[in-house]
């Protein structure tokens, strides 16, 4: 059977489900304020009888956050999810999940003790037969409803603070649009006002956090659809091209012959619809997005603002982006200077490193380009290019951590805009997780890109990097107390001789008693760098 059927049967055997988990979206669990689902497993809340985890109070970060957000109390993910839930799943060891029912990234087996590596390959470097795979699991988590999640269609307060819930079921796929939609929406504050300068996952150092978890959730749901453990992301590595490359019917759909604007009908991405791309007419309703089909998705590649964004990112300009050492930066916003993340982001220009929001670079870049679904934030995951490209983005953040090595506490513990300290847990994700947690390595999260692959170094070299990569950063230094301790000891020296010189004038009941073995014209002292 196909994938495709596989999904229509799905589709009409199932109910349709979709990010609250389902086991939590009733009048009880909101009245009570808990999410601890049963493991099925043991039948026990968090599977606590085989001590994968248990039940307790979520202890949220009290670190001052900045000034970009002047409200409190008016968002339901304010001090995320503390407004749904302050009771919730805390699993033990490598167990995971909202049931502690999965093993953490990077780990699997019965008891989550086997660690595993995948590594994420450049799309035209698969084969045909998993090229063709990748796509048609794509088309499969379109048309297979979510078991485990269910999305909100109103707020808090319009669920009458949990007497009236107020969720929908929606297929896998739709189910990370709307998580997407739903990080990066506007704050409703009644009538027709709204705040727009909020966003828990973008312009901000939650960034590349986020996302980093975000595709890892993607890529978890995709191997429990398909049972291929081995599944991941592929990536589009998009420094200097010319064009769309991917644009193609044979990948992520060509140009329709007659209307630029849609995908060619002989990609099966012509018949998808996209979700949640109405902002404006949801604001005016002071109403969530409840996942209704809204049109096709609408790409016009390199048909965008030339004055905005004249052409995909290049290689200099990674490089130059991965030349900076501050992760973050100033007010830790999209007007942040020689940020790393914001540079990469596209805020700030990826040849100075200072904030120019008039212009769209690298991650921002690609975007633009696309000129369509992919332009607008809070829609932007309805076109699957969009995990293509935010895989390459990751592997970006890669480089840049391996390559500068920080510690935990490089990410900013305070003063970040709502939702990005450190310790914050990312909306509107549950199970819960910090920003912190996925500021590490790739390769202790399971995973690693195909480009970037080396040797796993021994422990004696793991200890030297750091410092070699210390001494690169401040050789000039180096050379110049080199030059300086030269004089410094030919002055010495020459002191020393001139000192033994008169010592040796002098009369002999006062002379150092000399030993023949001792010879101290020949000592000579050298300093090596």
């Amino acid at each position: 059977m196909s994938l495709f059927a596989m999904g229509f049967l799905l589709v009409i055997l199932q109910p349709s489900t979709g990010q609250f988990p389902r086991a939590c979206a009733n009048t009880e669990s909101l009245l009570r304020k808990e999410c601890c689902p049963l493991w099925d497993g043991d039948r026990s809340p968090c599977g606590e009888l085989s001590r994968r985890g248990s039940c307790q109070n979520i202890l949220l970060s009290q670190a001052p956050l900045g000034p970009q957000f002047p409200f409190s109390g008016v968002d339901d993910r304010e001090d995320w999810p503390s407004i749904f839930y302050n009771r919730t799943c805390k699993c033990e060891g490598n167990f995971m999940g909202f049931n502690c029912g999965e093993c953490k990234f990077g780990f699997s087996g019965p008891n989550c003790t086997e660690r595993r590596l995948r590594t994420r390959r450049n799309i035209f470097q698969l084969t045909t037969s998993e090229k063709d795979k990748f796509l048609a699991y794509l088309n499969l988590a379109k048309n297979t409803p979510s078991q485990d999640y269910v999305i909100a269609t109103g707020t808090y307060t319009q669920m009458n603070n949990g007497s009236n819930p107020m969720f929908r079921n929606i297929n896998v796929y739709d189910l990370f649009v709307w998580m997407h939609y739903y990080a990066s929406r506007d704050t409703l504050l009644g009538g027709s006002n709204v705040w727009r300068d909020i966003d828990f996952a973008h312009e901000a150092p939650g960034f590349l956090p986020w996302h980093r978890a975000f595709l890892l959730m993607w890529e978890r749901e995709i191997q429990k659809i398909t049972g291929d453990e081995n599944f991941t992301i592929p990536y589009w590595d998009w420094r200097d091209a010319e064009d769309c490359e991917v644009c193609t019917d044979e990948y992520m759909g060509g140009r329709h012959p007659t209307n630029p604007n849609l995908l060619s009908p002989a990609s099966f991405f012509s018949s998808w619809q996209v979700i949640c791309t109405r902002s404006e007419e949801y604001n005016s309703q002071q109403a969530l997005c409840n996942a209704t089909s809204e049109g096709p998705i609408l790409r016009n590649p390199g048909n965008n603002d030339k004055s905005r964004t004249p052409r995909l990112p290049s290689s200099a300009e990674v490089e130059f982006c991965l030349s900076l050492t501050q992760y973050e930066s100033g007010s830790m916003d999209k007007m942040a200077n020689y940020s790393f993340r914001n540079t990469l982001e596209g805020f700030a220009d990826p040849r100075t490193a200072i904030s120019n929001i008039s212009q769209s670079g690298l991650h921002n870049a690609l975007h633009i380009y696309m000129n369509g679904s992919m332009s607008q934030v809070q829609g932007s995951a309805n076109d699957p290019i969009f995990v293509l490209h935010h895989a390459f983005v990751d592997s970006i953040f890669e480089r840049w951590l391996r390559r500068h090595r920080p510690m935990l506490e490089v990410y900013p513990a305070a003063n970040a805009p709502i939702g990005h300290n450190r310790e914050n847990y990312m909306v509107p994700f549950i199970p819960l997780y910090r920003n912190g947690e996925f500021f590490k390595p790739s390769r202790e999260l399971g995973y690693d890109y195909a480009y970037l692959q080396e040797p796993v170094p021994d422990s004696f070299q793991e200890f030297l990097i750091p410092y070699l990569e210390q001494a690169r950063q401040i050789w000039v230094w180096l050379v110049g107390a080199a030059v300086i301790g030269g004089i410094v000891t030919a002055v010495l020296t020459g002191l020393i001789l001139t000192c033994r010189k008169k010592r040796r004038g002098t009369s002999s009941e006062i002379q150092p008693l000399l030993t023949e073995s001792e010879d101290y014209n020949n000592i000579s002292y050298q300093s090596n760098f």
